[in-house]
This record gives C-alpha cells, structure tokens and sequence, in this order.
C-alpha cells in the first residue's frame, strides 16, 4: 500500500534548512486533495511518524504540523515527542480562554506553537495572553498587504521580540530580501523550492483485528496478555506499536523484549487512543495486493515457529523469538533499506542484530522457520537435530503453525 507526505522546507537567514511542514497528500500529485481538515492532519501524523518515520520524513528537523480545533483540543498530541513536532493552528481556530489555556499545557510538554496564515484582527483583547505561548507567526506573503504585514510586525516586535516571525510563501528574491529587512527569522515558498512529495509504502492492515483489539480494550480490567496476543496477529500494528514508542517524548532506555512490554510501556489508555485514531485512518485504504498477502503470510509464519522452538527448547525469553520472525521481512514489506527500518524500533540488541544478518544464538531458529516455511528437508534436517526437534514433530508444527497464520489472516 503506496503512502504520500508532502513536505517543503523552512530556512534560516542563511538560507540553510532548519524544519520541514509536513503536507497531506494522496498521490503522486503535488496539490492538497479535497479532505477533512482533521483527516488530513491524522494521516499526516501516523505516516510520518509511525508508518515511514518522523527522522527519515524530516531528517531530523522539527516537523510543523497542521493541527484544528479539535485536535489541538485532544489527545491526539499527548504522545508526540515535543521535540519532532512544532503544533501549527490553523488560522481559522477562534482564540479563547480554553484555547490559551490549553496551549499553556502544551508548552509545559516542551510544544512549540505557531500561528498559521496569521493576521491581526479588530478583536485583540486575547492577545496579549495568547502571544505569551506562541513561538513562531506564519505570515502569508501573497495573502498580506503591506500595511497588514506592517502592523504585525511591528506589535511583536516591540513586544513579543522571543517570538520568530516566519515569512511563507516567499516567491522572489526580491520578497525574500523584504521579508529579511523587515526581521524575519525564517523563509518558506516557492523560491527556495517546491513541496516534496515522499512516498513509502505502508504494511495493509488488517481492519477487522484492529476492531477485536478495541473490543478488549474497551474493559476497565482488560487482559493484557489476550491483547497482546491479538495485536501479534496483525503486523502493521505490531510495526506501528514500536513506531509509536520509539517516537515518544516517554519513551525509556529500555528495549522491547515482547509485544506485552511495549503494551505496558505504552499503557493501555494511549494504547486504546492510538487504535481507535488508526482504525479512523485505516477503514478506507484496504489493500488487496497477493504479493503483500504472501509476505504476510510468511511473515506471521517466520514468527510463530521461532516461539514455538523457542519453547520446545525452554527459552524464557521466547516473546523475543516472535519478534525475530515478525520481523525478518520488514524490508520487503515497507519497500525501504533494512538497516534503516531497524535503526527506528526500539528492538534488544540480540533481536537487531539476528534479523540484520549477524550470527546470534538465534540465528538457528529464523533458519529453520524459514526452511519449515519452504518445506525445505535439505536445510530442515540438520536444524531439527541443533533445535532438538524430532522429525515427528515437524509435520505437526507446520500444521499448527499454518492453521494459526490463516486464522490471523482470515479477514484479510
């Protein structure tokens, strides 16, 4: 499943890129299609930030965002690294008391706040108070007069000097240079380049499992095992799931040894956010493509016989065994170099290095699921004997194994 973000670049006065706002796109097409406002920054947050990565998408630079009334007014913020994502408002957002009030506990996060397509208005009695939280102003060069650009400048200027004035839409050297004299502090528009389209592709999700998920999810005493066992069948979440954590502000040093340890890192309650916003996302961009079903298939596959042996061969940390299978094929299902695939998942050290070529003590167990996948005796017979599995047992296990991969795929 092809995904799209458009990003164009915002410079310094030395011309050197410091951000990125990251735009909504659908396609190859450099134009923002005809969406929802709220859709289109929920497809914006979950691509660049748990499908693609938000360090790959922005290179490291703060990315602005897009955010309306009602996002802003949410949660869709509160697991977000502060430090990768600049909250943009939309011009049309109306300034009140809950609105400053609610960017107050923003910038307690560590949130920049800019104003977007920003012009001053006869009703200003709420400015003083809302300009104390913001960092950036965004000001509309081809939508602006003079004077207009004038009286904002001036006002924060000689009143809100930590706040940097961002001059969009520049179009000319000559627009570029004004925009300088006038004490702006960063550039954005068609005369220093072009949004950017970026496209990856995204693991098809399986909608169904998504919804099973939120129906656990929804009791107060809710099963974390049963949960994470759920959420083990279904790919592109366990990908988003580690996606999210590696991208938090909360994240600890720890690694991800098992899908249960990253539910209770995550927590239940922001777990059962972020599903219910990535089953809003998800509904409409099914995908029906063999060569994905096949790797799925193979993927889950992979998986399921690492923990068995795993098992079979008393390995306590078995839930690590499931990770090296779930995810030995991540490069060719996102399309994308594996080296920097796994340089964003907060996996232990054993899982990376196994899944990255490196002989490990793992090693033999990814061999044989591949080989068990395969049918291939030739490679089967002399892993069996190293894993301690008769060969009795091998037809069984690739039964078992099989039946669980096609119940985990049946609503796909």
């Amino acid at each position: 499943m092809e995904i799209f973000i458009g990003r164009q670049p915002i410079f310094n006065i030395r011309e050197e890129v410091v951000a990125y706002e990251l735009l909504y796109r659908n396609s190859d097409a450099n134009v923002f299609p005809q969406i929802d406002s709220d859709k289109a920054t929920l497809h914006i947050l979950i691509n660049s930030f748990l499908s693609i990565g938000i360090n790959e998408v922005a290179n490291g630079h703060p990315a602005f965002v897009n955010f309306t009334e009602n996002l802003v007014m949410g949660d869709s913020l509160d697991f977000l690294d502060p430090k990768k994502v600049v909250v943009e408002l939309l011009e049309n957002i109306p300034i009140t008391l809950e609105l400053i009030e609610r960017l107050k506990e923003l910038k307690e996060y560590g949130f920049k706040i800019a104003l977007d397509d920003f012009i001053m208005t006869d009703d200003v009695t709420l400015y003083p108070e809302l300009f104390t939280y913001i960092d950036y102003i965004k000001i509309d060069f081809i939508a602006t007069s003079p004077i207009e650009r004038m009286e904002i400048e001036q006002k924060i200027k000689s009143q809100f000097p930590s706040i940097k004035l961002l001059a969009e839409k520049v179009e000319t050297r000559e627009e570029f240079e004004i925009a300088k004299e006038s004490g702006y502090s960063l550039f954005q528009g068609y005369f220093f380049e072009q949004p950017e389209i970026i496209k990856s592709t995204d693991i098809p999700p399986n909608i169904v499992q998504y919804f099973q998920i939120i129906a656990l999810l929804r009791d107060d005493e809710a099963n974390i095992d049963i949960i994470a066992e759920n959420i083990e069948r279904e790919i592109s979440l366990t990908y988003k799931l580690l996606q999210l954590i590696n991208n938090s502000a909360r994240r600890t040093k720890s690694k991800v040894r098992s899908i249960k340890q990253a539910i209770l890192l995550l927590g239940l309650e922001e777990l059962r956010k972020w599903i219910y916003l990535l089953a809003m996302r998800e509904t409409d961009m099914q995908h029906n493509n063999d060569v994905f079903k096949e790797l799925m298939y193979f993927t889950l596959f992979r998986a399921k016989v690492c923990e068995k042996i795993a098992r079979l061969n008393y390995q306590t940390n078995y839930s690590e065994y499931f990770l090296v299978g779930m995810f030995s094929l991540i490069d060719s299902l996102l399309k994308r170099p594996l080296n920097l695939i796994l340089s964003q998942l907060p996996l232990s050290e054993d899982i990376l290095e196994t899944i990255g070529g490196v002989k490990t003590n793992m090693t033999p167990y990814l061999q044989f699921s591949i080989a068990l996948s395969k049918l291939d005796w030739k490679q089967l017979k002399p892993l069996a004997i190293q894993l301690n599995v008769s060969e009795e047992e091998l037809l069984t296990i690739y039964e078992e194994v099989n039946a669980w991969v096609e119940d985990a795929l049946l609503a796909k």
